[in-house]
């Protein structure tokens, strides 16, 4: 069984609802007729019903089960804009700035759906920049308790590999952190494990990726994954995480005898922690275009409730993907 086919069947046990705003994409439209039908999660969209329907009909997509949200004439647009003013208005947030906001970003209403119980996550960003889908996520639902940072992550599902979870892998942070220090690696490293263990069902086996593997080459950027290695074995003594590591000394067991003897983790890594976002990033484009990899994300996790990035260049099967990867999440909020 595809790792995306174990997500589908675990949303359906527990059927959550998944508001999608971006409703004039038509590929959102497809990817939402799809988890309707493959029963995944009930869809909320956000927009003109009218106009959505009218979109269906002409994709040929049967989105009579998907129910709409029009800010513009839902009753429940007076809730919402008190519940934005009360949760923003220590930032200078007024009830009449509160209901521009929500009758013209969808994203920041589609969050407050969450916020209000009326949905159970979100997902967005196919046709917006991370920045536009997170912003709101942060300013209203904040973080989770006990939880230090928000982060991003990719689940890559890669074919016919003899690495990994069987082929799958947790990369972080991919999408959010652009130059974390030593403890926000670390804590991105407590979190990816708990996201691994909970999507994934394996045990989480976590490389601190660097240029270097044990002191192999000097430098600050070496240091500072070194220092979070530190930091994670002190503050979360339960990770099984080593590094600093090489990739191919984190993945291959032949190069991690000789790289790093000794190391429980090295040659058997399924959560890799990247040391900026430019490696993540790189790192996980690399796989999924050239690795042929099934790429899901940018994931979120440290959020109280799951809201979900997109990449910009996704498909509507990656949407699929990404919504039941949100309703298991949910599950577990």
């Amino acid at each position: 069984m595809a790792f995306i086919d174990g997500i589908k069947k675990k949303a359906r046990i527990d059927k959550k609802t998944i508001v999608l705003p971006e409703s004039n994409d038509k590929r959102v439209l497809i990817a939402a007729a799809h988890i309707i039908e493959e029963n995944i999660a009930d869809i909320i969209m956000v927009g003109d019903e009218e106009k959505i329907m009218d979109g269906a009909n002409w994709l040929e997509v049967d989105l009579s089960k998907v129910k709409v949200i029009n800010p513009k004439t839902t009753d429940k647009l007076d809730e919402y804009v008190d519940l934005l003013y009360e949760t923003r208005k220590a930032k200078g947030m007024t009830p009449e700035k509160a209901r521009e906001i929500l009758l013209s970003d969808y994203l920041t209403f589609g969050v407050m759906m969450v916020k209000a119980n009326d949905a159970d996550g979100m997902v967005a960003g196919c046709c917006h920049a991370t920045a536009d889908t997170l912003r709101p996520a942060l300013q209203i639902l904040h973080t989770a308790p006990g939880v230090k940072l928000v982060s991003g992550f990719f689940i890559l599902d890669v074919p016919d590999c003899q690495y990994g979870e069987n082929g799958t892998f947790l990369f972080a942070d991919c999408g959010l952190n652009q130059d974390p220090n030593s403890e926000e690696l670390a804590a991105i490293a407590d979190t990816s494990a708990k996201s691994f263990k909970n999507l994934i069902g394996a045990k989480p086996i976590i490389a601190m990726l660097s240029h270097s593997t044990k002191g192999s080459a000097k430098h600050a950027l070496v240091d500072k994954v070194v220092e979070a290695t530190r930091i994670a074995h002190e503050e979360y003594p339960g990770l099984c995480i080593d590094g600093e590591l090489q990739l191919d000394a984190a993945l291959v067991p032949s190069v991690a005898k000789s790289k790093a003897p000794g190391s429980e983790v090295a040659g058997h890594a399924n959560v890799l922690v990247f040391p900026n976002l430019d490696a993540g990033n790189i790192g996980y484009k690399l796989v999924q275009r050239l690795g042929k990899a099934e790429a899901y994300g940018p994931m979120l996790q440290g959020i109280a409730k799951p809201v979900n990035d997109l990449s910009r260049g996704c498909s509507w099967e990656d949407i699929v993907g990404v919504v039941a990867l949100t309703a298991v999440q949910a599950q577990l909020v």
